[in-house]
């Protein structure tokens, strides 16, 4: 009687996998993972990083390899989990376009340990890997910078354009702020040299009350 009860059990439409088998997978999954978080600490251009993004790094390949070896048992199993992962909604905003190279390569790689081809999720892994380290950490020395200038009228205004264009290699307006105040300048630079003297120059100019220098990251928001 029980025989019988056993063999219209949901388990016994499934593919068997053996428990070494997926316990193979995740090892060789979190292994990867664990290198994807090194590359992204070693490639991550901010003051501190997100101990929580590393982590989902080597989560979502776990989880990837879990959903590929539970698809490739049968097409049910296939059916159901597209079904399942059709309603679910992602609302995180990725702010750093890396960050989304990172998440793309955990799944990738969670994809490929699950189908068995574990020589090209190593092999891939290590050359994804030497490209960003190498291109990330490449050190750019025409940085651009962002100069706000506070103006008191035209006049100012004009003086301030010219010096940026006679003390730095290149400028772009990127905004103009006109109040009964005065006009404050947002202008994109690049430093001749890599000096910041023209800051100086700046205050220098008559109509000129303040004058500062940031980083930019090539980003711009209006």
């Amino acid at each position: 009687m029980l025989e019988n009860l056993m063999d219209f059990t949901y388990l016994n439409r499934a593919a068997t996998f053996s428990i070494p088998d997926i316990l193979a997978a995740l090892l060789i999954s979190f292994a990867l993972g664990l290198f994807i978080f090194f590359v992204y600490t070693k490639t991550f251009k901010g003051i501190m990083h997100s101990s929580s993004f590393g982590i989902s790094l080597i989560a979502m390949g776990l989880i990837t390899t879990l959903v590929i070896l539970a698809v490739s048992s049968n097409l049910i199993t296939a059916l159901g989990m597209v079904g399942a992962l059709s309603i679910v909604r992602f609302r995180t905003v990725v702010k750093e376009p890396l960050d989304l190279v990172y998440l793309f390569w955990s799944i990738t790689t969670g994809i490929i340990v699950g189908v068995g081809l574990i020589p090209m999720a190593i092999i891939g892994s290590i050359i994804i890997g030497l490209i960003l380290y190498i291109f990330v950490n490449r050190k750019v020395n025409d940085s651009p910078y962002v100069v706000v200038i506070s103006c008191a009228g035209d006049k100012a205004e004009s003086a301030a354009l010219s010096v940026l264009k006679e003390q730095t290699k290149k400028n772009v307006v990127k905004a103009k702020s006109v109040s009964r105040n005065g006009v404050e300048l947002t202008v994109e630079v690049r430093l001749k040299e890599s000096s910041s003297q023209f800051v100086n120059a700046l205050l220098n100019v008559d109509g000129i009350s303040n004058a500062t220098l940031v980083s930019y990251n090539g980003d711009y928001y209006m």
